[in-house]
Formats: C-alpha cells, sequence, structure tokens
C-alpha cells in the first residue's frame, strides 16, 4: 500500500456567538497527531480553511511543515484502519474553561484521492459541535464510503 504523501485537511468553524478561537487543534491520523496552523488567523468565527501537509515539494501551507510532514513518519494507508481519524482541540489561556470552539465541518483527503477520505459530515454538519473542557475536547470523523457528500473545493479559503 502506498505511503501518505498529502494531507488535505478542511476545516469550517461555526458562526454562533463565541465560535472562534486562538486554541490550538490538531488532527490525529495512523497515531500521530499534526498540528493545525497557518500564518493566516485560524479558526475565527465563520471561517473556512484548507490545510495541505506533505513534503516540501507539495503546495503545503501550514506552519511548521517540516514537523507536520506525513512523508517524515512513512504513514501508510495500510494502516488508516487502525487508528482513529480525529480532531482535537486544546483549550490556550489559564482560563480553559472560557476558550471554546464551535467545528462546523471537518474533511479529511489523502494523496489528492476520493478513496480516503474522513468527514464530520452527517455527524455535527448544520448544528456544529462545541469543543472545550465542559464540551469534550475530541470528536472523531467518519469515513465515507457511500454515498460521499460534496466536496468543497480545494485550495484557497471559502470565506475569511
Amino acid at each position: 500500500m502506498p505511503l501518505i504523501t498529502r494531507i488535505e485537511l478542511q476545516l469550517q468553524t461555526g458562526e454562533q456567538s463565541g465560535a472562534g478561537t486562538d486554541g490550538d487543534v490538531y488532527l490525529g491520523l495512523c497515531g500521530r497527531e499534526f498540528y493545525i496552523d497557518s500564518s493566516k488567523d485560524d479558526f475565527g468565527r465563520g471561517t473556512s480553511r484548507t490545510y495541505i501537509f506533505g513534503d516540501e515539494n507539495s503546495d503545503r501551507n501550514v506552519e511548521h511543515a517540516d514537523f507536520n510532514d506525513p512523508t517524515t513518519h512513512y504513514l501508510r494507508t495500510e494502516n488508516l484502519e487502525k487508528f482513529p481519524v480525529y480532531i482535537r482541540f486544546h483549550p490556550l489561556g489559564s482560563n480553559p474553561r472560557a476558550d471554546r470552539w464551535q467545528l462546523e465541518r471537518a474533511d479529511v483527503y489523502l494523496n489528492g484521492s476520493e478513496v480516503y477520505e474522513w468527514s464530520t459530515f452527517g455527524i455535527v454538519r448544520g448544528l456544529g459541535i462545541w469543543l472545550g473542557t465542559h464540551a469534550g475536547l475530541v470528536v472523531h470523523l467518519a469515513r465515507h464510503i457511500d454515498p460521499i457528500p460534496p466536496r468543497p473545493p480545494v485550495k484557497g479559503e471559502l470565506a475569511s
């Protein structure tokens, strides 16, 4: 089975009051975590961003890309079923009860393929899910088999 050379993660933050955060967010995949950060103001209320992790020849756009490169860990697609795929939120600051985040949707695509795809679609779509100290810090993503909902655009921001 092939190595995982590219991870595309699309995250959409909810639009309710207080939905945005400055906390840290991680993607769990194949038994390891990837730190989600870019040069933009990530996880703002109503924003949607695409994060690309991969080797230096790809169009990766994440901060700390070398530490979060799936190719340096030799992750293989055959191990995808052995570990859950999830989003984990880590509140920021000395008062973690005050920091929470509303995740509207998360979509994960591997190696530019529709074959390996996970999403919160059908789990939190339309309602969002609050993550925080008193709401839980992790949401697991479901693998799409059939039918696959329409894939949002791959590159760029969907909203500011």
